[in-house]
């Protein structure tokens, strides 16, 4: 996911300040069950610190183990980690383990691109049947613009298999209000991995250490109220606690896109406010309306403000994910078998 490419690329540069190697490990393919897909890294450092995870914590100590190989030779390698007969999961994962050596002008320019959401892809070239081969590797290419290798020097080999992410930008969810249930959506959010943005009344100056793991906190009127960067990886939940903000803040969006526009309160609120949002402004698309979500969040039961946070977090990831939720255990087949995810998210090809 990309806010996991954004925290290997922020460690990276870190270490490269303190002169520390680096490799990367990605997820190229996989065979049977696993718990998590193709696509997945972890960024390794020579002093044994990894950020990132291919796998829920069993996988990683293997990984570990065998990239000291390739901070020795410099040479791509292949692992194979059949979890069969560790795991139980019956998945036989295929990794790849690379040198990561970018420049800090790289570094610096793929800050920007992902700062500005600007769509990506992460493509790999790999062999299964070679353990190494050195003309393995990676390369991250932003939407119609540059492409940088993951090891300075890589040259993509097309008569290796290769396996291609699409990535979009990090996810981000824009609260509405700064009361303490404000508090705990962000928290949730923010340890979900979505970059986290609190609106707040100007009366009210709450600082960004009171709503932990928040990008920015903004304190603002809805009639001045401008957010750069609202596209369909965006999620708004309005929770002012007041319905004549909720009904000005709605109006100061009405040209965005949001994917999702949750609202807190009963059905009996909601119809209330959309009645008097149209009457204001008839002209407004049905994208704009279809987006909006009231009473926001799943049926979970929830009672307390972190619980009910928990039930809007969810019911974000079924929108977004295009899912109907139910208990995983009435699923028929496999857990990641969803042709959206794997059309948006997967492209393996070989040429």
């Amino acid at each position: 996911m990309t806010h996991e490419f954004k925290e290997i690329i922020t460690s990276y540069y870190k270490a490269k300040q303190q002169g520390i190697p680096a490799v990367m490990a990605t997820v190229v393919d996989v065979e049977g069950s696993s718990y998590r897909r193709p696509g997945v890294g972890m960024l390794i450092l020579q002093n044994g610190k990894m950020t990132g995870a291919v796998s829920g914590g069993c996988v990683e100590k293997e990984v570990l183990r065998q990239a000291q190989s390739v901070f020795v030779s410099g040479k791509p390698k292949m692992m194979t980690y059949d979890g069969k007969y560790r795991l139980g999961c019956e998945g036989l994962l295929y990794i790849l383990i690379e040198t990561f050596d970018i420049s800090n002008v790289e570094i610096t320019t793929i800050q920007k691109y992902l700062k500005s959401r600007v769509p990506f892809e992460i493509k790999s070239w790999y062999s299964k049947t070679e353990q190494k081969n050195s003309t393995m590797g990676s390369i991250v290419q932003f939407k119609g613009d540059q492409e940088f290798s993951f090891s300075q020097g890589t040259e993509p080999n097309d008569s290796l298999e290769n396996f291609m992410r699409e990535m979009q930008p990090c996810f981000k969810l824009i609260i509405i209000g700064a009361e303490h249930d404000a508090v705990q959506l962000c928290k949730l959010a923010s340890a979900t991995g979505w970059e986290v943005t609190v609106v707040g009344s100007p009366q009210h100056l709450k600082k960004t250490e009171d709503f932990p793991g928040v990008k920015e906190v903004i304190h603002s009127t809805p009639e001045d109220l401008s957010i750069d960067y609202i596209d369909d990886q965006t999620a708004i939940v309005l929770m002012s606690h007041n319905f004549a903000k909720d009904l000005l803040y709605l109006q100061a969006l009405k040209e965005s896109r949001p994917v999702y526009i949750g609202l807190l309160g009963p059905a009996q609120r909601r119809e209330k406010l959309l009645s008097a949002f149209i009457e204001y402004f008839p002209e407004v698309t049905d994208r704009f309306l279809d987006a909006i979500h009231g009473p926001a969040g799943l049926n979970l039961g929830a009672e307390t403000p972190q619980e009910i946070a928990i039930s809007i977090i969810a019911e974000i990831l079924s929108v977004i994910r295009g899912q109907n939720p139910i208990p995983l255990q009435e699923k028929k087949g496999a857990i990641h078998d969803d042709p959206k995810r794997k059309k948006i998210n997967v492209i393996s090809t070989k040429t």
